[in-house]
């Protein structure tokens, strides 16, 4: 593979279930460049804190959040070049519109008017730029340990979210990335990210072994 067109690999999953941890052990490896969540910028657009309104109201802020989502992601998918053979990025657009925008839509806190428009921003996206990707990690969670991992790391914005909200996600994560529901790039190496920290990294040289192949 050249340069040009490194081996890319999505890393999907619910919140709290480990995406960012499971970018840092990668880290160690110098052929691999890493892209995280633009979390950053979803927390002060010019001084508004859009991840905490939409919690706060989602009906009112959803749109407005996942309009800006797609386009820090468009961004990291476009601006984030790289000499490496091997790219691993946290999340894409395509979980943002089949996970985040369907389970809003889905239990009515997006109407449909608006709903429309995000859809009709992603294709789009998507009919002019196929985001690479060779490779999607799912790393599958259920919903109450995901719970337990956002209580310990404490991010203010996610306080209220509750075990309803974190199932939801996770019956679209599972629809599209088990059951093949929604589009999916390329193929999916799941990861039991429910594992204990001994277990896990026996999760994680799985995935290394697919990923990094012969490049390190």
């Amino acid at each position: 593979m050249s340069k040009e067109t490194p081996f890319t690999v999505f890393i999907e999953g619910n919140i709290g279930s480990g995406k960012t941890t499971f970018l840092k052990h990668f880290s160690k490896f110098e052929n691999v460049s890493l892209v995280f969540e633009p979390v950053g910028l979803w927390q002060n657009l010019n001084g508004y804190n859009l991840l905490e309104l939409q919690y706060e109201d989602p009906e009112k802020w959803h749109m407005s959040l996942q309009s800006y989502v797609m386009l820090t992601v468009l961004r990291n998918h476009l601006e984030n070049k790289t000499d490496k053979p091997i790219k691993i990025m946290e999340r894409s657009l395509y979980c943002g519109q089949f996970c985040y925008v369907e389970q809003m839509f889905a239990n009515k806190t997006l109407e449909p008017a608006k709903y429309y428009v995000l859809q009709e921003w992603y294709n789009f996206i998507h009919e002019r730029h196929k985001s690479q990707c060779d490779l999607i990690i799912y790393l599958r969670t259920n919903p109450e340990n995901a719970l337990k991992r956002i209580r310990k790391r404490g991010r203010t914005e996610e306080s209220g979210i509750t075990i309803e909200y974190l199932r939801e996600l996770h019956n679209h994560h599972e629809n599209r990335l088990i059951h093949g529901k929604f589009y999916r790039p390329a193929p999916v190496l799941v990861i039991d990210a429910d594992s204990d920290k001994e277990n896990i990294l026996k999760e994680y040289e799985k995935a290394e072994k697919i990923i990094l192949r012969d490049k390190n």
